[in-house]
């Protein structure tokens, strides 16, 4: 299994133009030359401006943007598929921008895994073969590599698939060949770049659950690109919202939904089914005195949708939100529930807190 001291991904002030003279207007940029300016006057194209992110080990970044936005851009910088103009991209401590071709190859062999949106299987090999693909590369004996190959076959679902080939599965089915291939890799970094854009809603969601349910026992360092915001909200531990080179919020799900930056997120969130990413903790109010709470307490981390449906089949009354160690934090009803999620209507800029002196 991959590493558990991996110390994660760190980008800093991370610059990307696209041109012939790239690094003559870096300055120029740094000092807010604008992407237009920049391509009226001199004929390149602002990719990146100043990125910061950091993206904790074990954790799923998800990085969310219109396409031009520089999010595909971002990603392959992480393996340096790209050389930035400036800046750092340091992974678990180390520079990749600096290392030599040497290095890199190693880097790219054994540090990181990608999972692209076309699924890239070679079509003349067979599932199983496609997954060990990346281990006969490493140059492992081949049953060692079909033994982990088969381990990651079943884990993604594919189990009594492996002798078929791409052309013989969909769409969702060959995507599961190209995750247990990355997996195989036992890379600490796991690289997906609109990696579930090709697929059917319905089995796009069931490849987010694959992902979840394996991100509970791998802890990989995932950094995913998606343009769709119900996707990023669903799987990012962290998201980073970009707009024409930069990041214009960067937060959780919850710091996005319920306090969008400026009005480009809040247009994005208007149209977030909020019942399904808001926590209770940010609806309930606290404890009065003398108040005894009904029914089974909520656990802090409960989504609204969660808490209505077990609300909704307990006793009437206020019911206790508790902590991890089940300590009561505040407590909550079915009309603050419901409140908040009307409350999206009337100002998306509400926040939890200003909700509970509305009730």
């Amino acid at each position: 299994m991959a590493d558990h001291h991996f110390g994660g991904i760190k980008i800093r002030h991370l610059y990307k133009i696209f041109g012939p003279n790239a690094q003559a207007h870096v300055d120029a940029v740094k000092n807010g030359l604008t992407k237009a300016e920049l391509n009226e006057r001199y004929g390149h194209v602002l990719g990146l401006r100043d990125i910061n992110i950091e993206m904790p080990s074990g954790s799923i970044q998800v990085i969310m943007g219109l396409s031009g936005s520089g999010k595909s851009t971002l990603i392959r910088h992480i393996n340096r598929l790209i050389d930035p103009t400036a800046g750092e991209v340091l992974v678990d401590g180390v520079d990749v921008v600096k290392m030599n071709e040497q290095e890199l190859r190693t880097f790219r062999r054994h540090q990181t895994a990608m999972v692209f949106q076309k699924f890239a299987l070679l079509p003349h090999r067979n599932v199983l073969d496609n997954t060990l693909y990346g281990l006969e590369v490493q140059g492992m004996e081949r049953a060692k590599a079909v033994d982990t190959a088969m381990r990651w076959i079943e884990r993604v679902g594919l189990k009594g698939f492996e002798s078929k080939y791409p052309n013989q599965l969909s769409g969702g089915m060959q995507q599961r060949v190209g995750l247990a291939r990355a997996l195989s890799n036992d890379a600490p970094v796991l690289l997906m770049d609109e990696a579930y854009s090709a697929l059917d809603p319905l089995i796009r969601m069931d490849m987010q659950t694959v992902l979840l349910d394996l991100q509970k026992e791998i802890r990989k360092t995932v950094v995913f690109i998606t343009h769709d915001l119900d996707e990023a909200l669903r799987l990012g531990d962290q998201i980073a919202i970009l707009r024409d080179g930069e990041v214009i919020q960067q937060g959780t799900s919850q710091d996005i939904v319920l306090r969008p930056a400026d009005d480009y997120v809040a247009n994005f969130v208007k149209e977030v089914n909020r019942g399904r990413v808001v926590h209770v903790e940010a609806v309930m109010v606290p404890m009065r005195p003398g108040c005894l709470p009904v029914g089974t307490p909520i656990e802090v981390g409960t989504t609204i949708e969660d808490a209505m449906r077990m609300i909704a089949h307990g006793p009437d009354g206020d019911v206790a939100v508790v902590d991890a160690e089940g300590k009561p934090v505040g407590i909550l009803n079915l009309r603050l529930l419901a409140g908040a999620l009307v409350s999206a209507d009337r100002d998306t800029k509400q926040t939890g807190a200003s909700l509970a002196e509305v009730m």
